[in-house]
């Protein structure tokens, strides 16, 4: 059999193309703690992007960490939280440098701090946390960082507190049924399931952030949003807790190409159901509430996907 010759730069031309169609098409994507929404979120959206062609690697993450992540160019996309991705463009505390390459893709859905004591501790207010075990997620999480300023309206700081534990949501509940702590602090939709599986061993008791806090909590974030925790949410909860809340989205790098955001975001929507098994709270969403201003500038692709759709 007679071979072809193909000439070498058209060989090298072709495996460069390749490579960059490749490198194009490959992203990754910062999630957040086992335990949590944003992990399995992530796993679901790979799924969703991969029959677009676009492969994710999924990494864990947390919302600062994340917003970090991709200004550095060490992640492409990753899940956020609207106050803190805003106090990165401002290059406000807790980031060092204003993160000016974090765009917007889709505002996904309320997210919730929640504050939930051991019943026989005796706790009933973040006032009372003086002396006691207290178990946050590590630095870089943004309920971490709101622990911090839901403390400082009550006058206190983690050096007032018996004991402070960085940990994940799954190590906060065994210290919890341990009694190694008496306070577990989270930012999620609810019901969370770390909450759920503390309750399934212990009575517990969700802490409010009443109006006169949340206003405080306004001045140091104008972000904060009041969110309400519905009566049963909870085994034994009786009745409504007030809190703060605040909005989940995903971000991207905004020199990430167009057509990668485009498809990661159209199949998102096309696949929402998908999406609402993991987080509930996604079931109503609309293209139309995806693209929210959060105070946060718009992908490219994103606006692109928006427009056509005529959601902008």
């Amino acid at each position: 059999m007679r071979m072809q010759f193909i000439p070498a730069p058209i060989v090298l031309a072709a495996l460069l193309g390749c490579a960059g169609v490749a490198q194009a098409q490959q992203v990754r994507l910062m999630t957040g703690p086992q335990g949590g929404s944003w992990y399995p979120l992530g796993g679901a959206i790979a799924n969703i992007a991969d029959k677009a062609g676009v492969k994710v690697q999924v990494l864990p993450g947390a919302g600062i960490a994340n917003v970090k992540a991709v200004h550095q160019g060490k992640a492409d996309l990753g899940f956020g939280n609207s106050i803190s991705t805003v106090d990165g463009l401002a290059g406000r505390a807790p980031f060092e440098q204003k993160t000016v390459n974090v765009c917007n893709v889709a505002t996904l859905y309320p997210q919730y701090f929640q504050v939930v004591a051991t019943a026989d501790s005796g706790i009933k207010s973040l006032g009372d946390l003086k002396g006691k075990g207290l178990a946050v997620q590590p630095k870089g999480n943004t309920a971490e960082f709101i622990s911090q300023q839901a403390l400082e309206v009550y006058g206190l700081k983690y050096g007032d507190m018996g004991r402070v534990s960085y940990v994940s949501y799954t190590d906060a509940v065994s210290l919890m049924k341990d009694n190694n702590a008496q306070v577990f602090t989270l930012g999620t939709t609810v019901p969370a399931s770390a909450i759920m599986d503390l309750a399934s061993a212990r009575d517990v008791t969700l802490l409010p952030i009443p109006d006169d806090k949340l206003q405080a909590m306004r001045k140091l974030n104008p972000g904060y949003t009041k969110l309400v925790i519905p009566a049963g949410s909870y085994p034994k909860q009786a009745v409504d807790v007030p809190t703060v809340g605040y909005a989940t989205h995903v971000v991207a790098r905004c020199d990430l190409a167009e057509d990668v955001v485009y498809k990661i975001l159209k199949g998102m929507v096309d696949n929402k159901a998908d999406l609402a098994a993991i987080a509930k709270a996604m079931a109503a969403n609309t293209p139309k509430t995806m693209a929210e201003d959060v105070g946060v500038p718009m992908h490219k692709g994103a606006l692109r996907y928006y427009k056509e759709v005529g959601a902008l």
